[in-house]
């Protein structure tokens, strides 16, 4: 294995000596026949790749190529305009060695849309394409060697959710809490999208309660969501992400699975014309849920969702202050008045489902929704 590494690197080097081109390059390499094919199919790009540039192309191996559906080569070499899009979506003007990118950096391309720059320990990603050969210097720029072929995006992440059969929970809930337009935006944005199943396993009624409830809905769903790409590649164990709602999800990655807390990643780097959508099995529920108070007190409660001890952050409130827990019809089903020495309540008692619990002092309330398990 290594003596074959030896001699791709050799060839490669040999290649990016003698070619004056980024055609050149990829016509000589013997690892490039289906590229080479398709730019000389496409009318014109050859020779506009020949051209003085500079260009940077992302070229993807036949080993890539082949990993594509059986017959999807065969079906673009046959619709120019289809493999055109493909082919420009691969290349960028201007020269960009890999030293000059940067982890999150997007890049214009010739197609017209951007993709997505991972920087991992040394490691180079085009949206979810690794970079196994960087760098090969032509006299009209630069080839960067990927292993997977890139695709344009067709649609927003509100279209990958709409069009998902796993995920009609997921866009009635955008849909209710009116995120869909921001969510259509230029971004970029990373969504976490919890399938029907994940929804499924919140305690029963949960859902219900929550689309009739909009800013404990609107708090939930943009948890789920990060300003900016965030593919996969970029991911490192223990990272600290903000979301939209303004609290952090913790990345773990464990023998190569990725959780965001508690969710896993089953299917990642979905991408979308205004950023990724990444599938997760559960959904994510913030420290505190829904916080509406009337004097401006910072009250949260964890852990959210709670088995036995509900522990509240009562911020500016005393710790001699009462609490009172109504259900998902209202029904008062808890009161009482802190200890002295802990902000916490048992709630081991009530059954699973959403909650309200509401903090008073001195005639002022804030209330705070939990989900009990």
């Amino acid at each position: 294995m290594k003596k074959l590494f030896t001699l791709f690197t050799a060839t490669l080097f040999s290649i990016a000596v003698n070619a004056q081109t980024v055609v050149d390059i990829i016509v000589a390499s013997p690892d490039h026949n289906t590229l080479e094919t398709a730019v000389l199919a496409v009318p014109g790009l050859a020779g506009t790749l020949s051209g003085p540039g500079p260009f940077t192309v992302f070229a993807p191996t036949d080993a890539a190529f082949a990993a594509l559906p059986i017959g999807t080569v065969d079906a673009l070499l046959a619709d120019i305009p289809a493999l055109t899009n493909i082919l420009t979506y691969h290349g960028v003007a201007g020269s960009a060695l890999s030293s000059s990118l940067s982890n999150g950096q997007m890049i214009t391309t010739i197609q017209g849309q951007k993709v997505t720059v991972s920087v991992n320990n040394g490691n180079v990603f085009i949206n979810n394409a690794y970079v196994t050969f960087a760098d090969i210097v032509a006299t009209n720029g630069v080839v960067h060697v990927i292993d997977a072929v890139l695709i344009p995006p067709t649609g927003t992440v509100v279209d990958v959710i709409v069009n998902s059969p796993n995920h009609t929970t997921l866009e009635a809930a955008v849909l209710a809490a009116g995120l869909a337009g921001t969510l259509s935006g230029t971004g970029p944005f990373t969504v976490f999208a919890p399938t029907d199943a994940a929804f499924a396993a919140l305690p029963a009624g949960t859902v219900q309660a929550l689309l009739a409830d909009i800013p404990a809905l609107t708090n939930i769903l943009t948890y789920h969501g990060v300003a900016g790409s965030a593919f996969s590649a970029g991911l490192n164990n223990g990272q600290m992400i903000m979301t939209i709602q303004g609290q952090d999800v913790t990345v773990t990655i464990d023998n190569g699975t990725v959780f965001i807390n508690n969710a896993q990643v089953t299917v990642a780097d979905i991408v979308a014309t205004n950023g990724v959508v990444h599938v997760i099995d559960a959904v994510l529920l913030p420290t505190t849920v829904g916080i509406e108070s009337t004097n401006n007190s910072k009250v949260g409660v964890y852990p959210n969702p709670v088995s036995d001890v509900l522990r509240f952050n009562l911020g500016q409130t005393s710790s001699n202050a009462t609490y009172q827990v109504f259900n998902q019809t209202g029904a008062l089903v808890l009161s009482g008045k802190f200890n002295a020495n802990a902000s916490s309540i048992s709630v081991e008692d009530l059954k699973s489902g959403l909650y309200t619990v509401s903090v008073i002092e001195n005639n002022k309330m804030s209330s705070v929704r939990f989900v009990k398990n």
